[in-house]
């Protein structure tokens, strides 16, 4: 019997399909890379979206021309390329812990390479409400321009960037191997709170390769702003966390000289541990986001494939002279962290040694104690067992002189204190061989 599948009704030739497949196999084309035909500006913003939900960001999104028709579902691929009218297009990504926003539109003429920082943001084909309602708090802005050129002269073009940067120092770089563009930044920002970029293709660059630089330009410097949010935590941690260090080092020298008790060493270890561990808690995912951002960072700026052009920084250069310090202060910290954590476990062993050390000297000198009350009481024991036969004989002698005396009285010939007296070793004899058997007996029993 044929099995027909989903697909067209034809037989199924494969065990049941896992319902994470699809996804899992999708996500490979999740994010497809933007065609950008240049002359092109990109307005890119990015906004940590913490509290905002995806029915806020369908709402800013239907704000759009034209979007007014746009549904949660179309917002459930955490990606969505929109086109726009009068000729533009919007990305919408959604991320962990952001979200990006990336407007594509025509390059205006009046704001090439040739203009002196030109201002940009008039020539927006969005309104610039629109922009500044973003549900969200920016993390990262930026507009890039793309413009196509003569990379024969990397010195003039470079000359020309300068200036359409504001004649600000720069960082600049050949992409590809062969070159077939060149990126100008100064990494600064704007008054109106955007960073600048310009991008110099050559004329046979495509409009995929096209989008492809745009899109690595505008990740790194996303994640670089990302991997950075470590680093104010990373600073207010430093304080206290020397703090503990010097701590821990006193509680150390307290236990090495003894000058405190064992209890109140303890109590403060435990709350030094409690301290460490909640701030741990607290801040590891920032720290693993920031080690994560920054592996990131180093990719996509590989993936440019930087030449340097003489006399400028490249952007790989740029970040490990900048990006680098500040990402191994974080990395930094975070190994005190985990290092104090170690010493406090090692630290707190060696005092539960020391207080099991010292409670068995404690049990031993109990022992001690109980041994000789022990062998006290035996030896009362044995006293007050040679007085009880002492008693019983004397009790039963008693009883023999007695009934001497009453055989007397009744006529018979007897002395009734030679009787005792010679009974009286037999007696005696008796009852102390009465107590070996109980004394037998009962150690039998145990």
């Amino acid at each position: 019997m044929k099995v027909a599948d989903a697909n067209g009704g034809l037989p199924a030739t494969l065990p049941a399909e896992d319902p994470r497949r699809r996804v899992l196999h999708d996500e490979v084309h999740a994010r497809p890379p933007a065609r950008i035909r240049l002359p092109a500006l990109v307005v890119y913003v990015a906004v940590l979206h913490d509290g905002v939900d995806r029915a806020q960001e369908l709402a800013h999104l239907q704000r759009l021309p034209g979007q007014g028709g746009l549904t949660e579902d179309d917002l459930q691929g955490h990606f969505l390329r929109l086109r726009c009218p009068p000729g533009f297009t919007v990305k919408w990504e959604r991320h962990t812990e952001f979200t990006r926003y990336s407007l594509v539109q025509p390059l205006p003429p009046t704001v090439g390479p040739d203009a002196r920082e030109p201002e940009l943001l008039p020539h927006l084909l969005v309104s610039p409400q629109w922009l500044a309602g973003i549900p969200g708090r920016t993390i990262c802005a930026i507009k890039l321009a793309m413009v196509t050129g003569d990379l024969s002269d990397p010195a003039a073009l470079l000359t020309r960037a300068r200036h359409w940067l504001g004649d600000q120092p720069v960082v600049a770089a050949l992409l590809g191997q062969p070159s077939h563009s060149m990126v100008v930044t100064d990494f600064r920002l704007r008054p109106s709170g955007f960073e600048r970029m310009l991008v110099v293709a050559s004329p046979e660059v495509s409009e995929t390769r096209a989008g492809r630089v745009a899109a690595r330009l505008l990740e790194f410097e996303t994640y670089r702003m990302m991997a950075l949010l470590g680093l104010p935590v990373a600073k207010a941690l430093a304080g206290p966390l020397a703090d503990a260090e010097r701590r821990l080092a006193r509680l150390t020298a307290d236990m090495e000289s003894q000058a405190r008790g064992d209890q109140a060493l303890l109590e403060d270890l435990v709350g030094l541990a409690a301290g460490i561990e909640r701030t741990i808690a607290e801040n590891g995912y920032r720290f693993a986001a920031t080690r994560a951002y920054d592996r990131i960072v180093l990719q996509r700026i590989a993936q440019l494939r930087e030449q340097a052009i003489p006399g400028t920084q490249t952007i790989s250069e740029f970040m490990q002279r900048r990006l680098g310090p500040a990402i191994a202060t974080v990395a930094s910290i975070e190994q005190r962290l985990d290092a104090l954590s170690e010493r406090i476990a090692r630290t707190s062993a060696l005092l539960r040694t020391q207080v099991d050390i010292a409670r068995e000297e404690q049990n031993r000198q109990l022992l001690e104690k109980l041994t000789r009350g022990q062998e006290l009481q035996l030896k009362l024991q044995t006293t007050v067992e040679g007085l009880s036969i002492a008693a019983i004989t004397y009790y039963v002698i008693s009883l023999v002189l007695y009934g001497a005396k009453a055989l007397k009285s009744a006529g018979v010939p007897l002395h009734p204190e030679l009787t005792a007296g010679a009974l009286m070793p037999a007696v005696l004899w008796g009852v102390w061989r009465m107590t070996r058997r109980i004394h037998a007996r009962l150690h039998g029993a145990n």
